[in-house]
C-alpha cells in the first residue's frame, strides 16, 4: 500500500467514526473525553517509563507527574463545559451560540511530550465531537502508539465509535505532511520545521513557537519562596518543556543574596571564566543547542563538561557575558541550566528580557516574581510574549494550573511573534465551529449620522 492509500484509509475510518460520534449528546461526549484522560492517568507510570526509555530524555518521576497531573487538570477544566448544541445566550445582543464539530483533526506531537500532548489533543478534539489522527515524533512513536492503545481500550469499554482516535504507527515527515493536508484542521506541537509544514498544508492550523521563558525578579520578591519555584520550574522533566524557566534577571541590589539562596537550595554557580567557557562549548557549541545534552540532569552535564559538583546539585546557574546575542546562554536551553543577569532599574530588567527574546523565543511566555502591580503591568505592556505568570512555577503553571486561570494545555500559542495563529493556550473552543443565531430587534434605535460622528 502506498503512502497516499495508507493515509486515505486512516482518514476514511476517521470520517465514519466522526459521523457516528456527531449524534452524541453532551453527556455522552463528556464520558468519552473523561475516558481518554483516565486511560493515561491509570497507566501514567508505564507510559512515563516507556517515554524515558525510548526518547532518552527527561525524568521518570516528573513524567509520571506530568501524565497523571495533566490528565486530571484537563478533565477538571473540560467537564461541565458546553461544546455540543446551544453553548450560550447573549440576551442583550440577541445572539445565541451553537457548537458544531470541525471533523477530523490531524495532530503532530513532540518527542519532548510523547504521551501528554497526544492525550490533551485527543481530549479537546473529542470534546468537540471530532475524530483525531495523531502523528508522533519518530523518536517517540512507541509511546505514542501505546498511549493511543490504552485510550482505545477505554473507549471500547464505553462502546464509543471505533477509530475516533488513530495513530500513525510508523511516522515520517511525508506521512505527517499528508495527514495535515487531508484532515480538516491541524495542530503542530514541535520544532519550527513541522509548524511551518502545518501552516503551509492549506488547512486551518494551530502551531507553536520556540520557548525561552525569562524569569524577571523584582526588588520586592520573596526570595525564599521564589527560588525553590524557579528551581522546580527549571529542572522539571530535566528541563525539556517549553515552559521551563531559562534565565533569571535579578536586581543588582539583591543579586548576591539571590545567588546565595540558590546555592543553599541546590544550585551550583558557574562563575569561573574557564568553567563558563567549557560549559558553553559543551551545551551550546558554536551557539547551537547540543542535542546530546537535551533532557540530561545538571550533574550529568557537569560531569560531561569536567566541572566538579556535588552529586546532590539540581541546577547550574551561569554568569553570562551579557544579554541577547552577547552570549548564547540567552537562548532556550533544554536542560537544567539557568543564565543569570543583573539590572539596575526595572526598565533595564525589561530591556534584558527583550534582548533575550529578540535572540530566541519571542511570543511564548515568561515568569515575574513581584508584588508591584505597576511593575508587572509595565512588563506586560512592553514585552512581546503571550502569557505572564506572576509568582508561580513556569513549567507547571504556564500550561494551565489549578492556581491560575490559564487553560490546561499541551500546546501554547505564541501569536504572530512566534509565527502562530493563536496567542493563547489551545483548548476545545479552538476545535469547534461556532454558529450564531442573530435575532432581529424591531425596537432597536437606529442612530443618526450626527449621533455617530458627533
Amino acid at each position: 500500500m502506498d503512502m497516499i492509500e495508507y493515509v486515505s484509509e486512516i482518514i476514511n475510518k476517521g470520517r465514519i467514526a466522526q459521523q457516528e460520534f456527531e449524534a452524541y449528546t453532551q453527556e455522552q461526549v463528556d464520558q468519552v473525553v473523561r475516558a481518554v484522560g483516565k486511560a493515561v492517568y491509570d497507566n501514567g507510570e508505564e507510559l512515563a517509563r516507556l517515554a524515558v526509555d525510548e526518547t532518552g530524555m527527561g525524568n521518570y518521576e516528573d513524567k509520571i507527574l506530568k501524565n497523571k497531573g495533566k490528565a486530571m487538570a484537563v478533565w477538571n477544566y473540560l467537564k461541565g463545559k458546553k461544546s455540543v448544541g446551544i453553548l450560550q445566550y447573549f440576551e442583550e445582543e440577541g445572539i445565541v451560540e451553537v457548537g458544531k464539530p470541525i471533523g477530523i483533526i490531524g495532530a503532530v506531537t513532540p518527542v519532548t511530550n510523547p504521551v501528554m500532548t497526544p492525550m490533551h489533543n485527543a481530549m479537546i478534539a473529542l470534546k468537540g465531537r471530532n475524530a483525531i489522527v495523531i502523528c508522533p515524533h519518530p523518536s517517540g512513536k512507541g509511546c505514542g502508539v501505546k498511549t493511543v492503545e490504552y485510550i482505545n481500550r477505554y473507549l471500547k469499554e464505553l462502546g464509543a465509535p471505533e477509530n475516533l482516535v488513530q495513530v500513525v504507527a510508523e511516522p515520517t515527515l511525508d506521512i505527517s505532511n499528508l495527514v495535515m493536508k487531508m484532515t480538516d484542521v491541524c495542530i503542530s506541537t514541535g520544532g519550527p520545521g513541522m509548524v511551518k509544514v502545518a501552516y503551509s498544508s492549506g488547512k486551518p492550523a494551530f502551531g507553536v513557537g520556540a520557548g525561552n521563558n525569562q524569569c524577571l525578579i523584582d526588588e520586592d520578591a520573596d526570595i525564599v519562596d521564589a527560588v525553590p519555584k524557579i528551581i522546580r520550574g527549571r529542572i522539571y522533566d530535566n528541563g525539556v518543556l517549553c515552559t521551563c524557566e531559562q534565565s533569571i534577571i535579578c536586581p543588582e541590589s539583591r543579586y548576591d543574596e539571590i545567588i546565595a539562596e540558590f546555592e543553599k537550595q541546590g544550585a551550583y554557580y558557574v562563575s569561573d571564566p574557564k568553567e563558563v567557557v567549557a560549559l558553553r562549548n559543551k551545551v551550546l557549541p558554536e551557539g547551537a543547542l547540543n542535542k546530546g545534552c537535551v533532557g540530561l540532569s545538571a550533574v550529568q552535564i557537569a560531569d560531561a563538561t569536567g566541572i566538579q559538583v556535588d552529586p546532590a546539585v539540581k541546577v547550574l546557574i551561569v554568569k553570562t557575558d551579557g544579554p541577547g546575542k552577547a552570549d548564547p546562554f540567552a537562548k532556550e536551553k533544554l536542560f537544567p541550566i539557568l543564565a543569570a543577569y543583573r539590572y539596575k532599574t526595572w526598565e533595564e530588567g525589561v530591556a534584558i528580557v527583550n534582548a533575550n527574546l529578540d535572540y530566541e523565543g519571542k511570543g511564548h511566555s515568561m515568569v515575574i516574581h513581584s508584588f508591584n502591580k505597576e511593575h508587572i503591568e509595565y512588563a506586560a505592556e512592553n514585552i512581546p510574549v503571550s502569557r505572564f505568570l506572576v509568582n508561580g512555577i513556569g513549567s507547571s503553571g504556564l500550561g494551565g494550573a489549578y492556581t491560575n486561570g490559564l487553560a490546561p494545555t499541551g500546546t501554547l500559542g505564541c501569536g504572530s511573534w512566534g509565527n502562530n495563529s493563536l496567542s493563547e493556550n489551545l483548548n476545545y473552543r479552538h476545535l469547534i465551529n461556532i454558529s450564531r443565531i442573530a435575532y432581529t430587534n424591531p425596537n432597536a434605535h437606529i442612530p443618526t449620522p450626527e449621533e455617530i460622528w458627533g
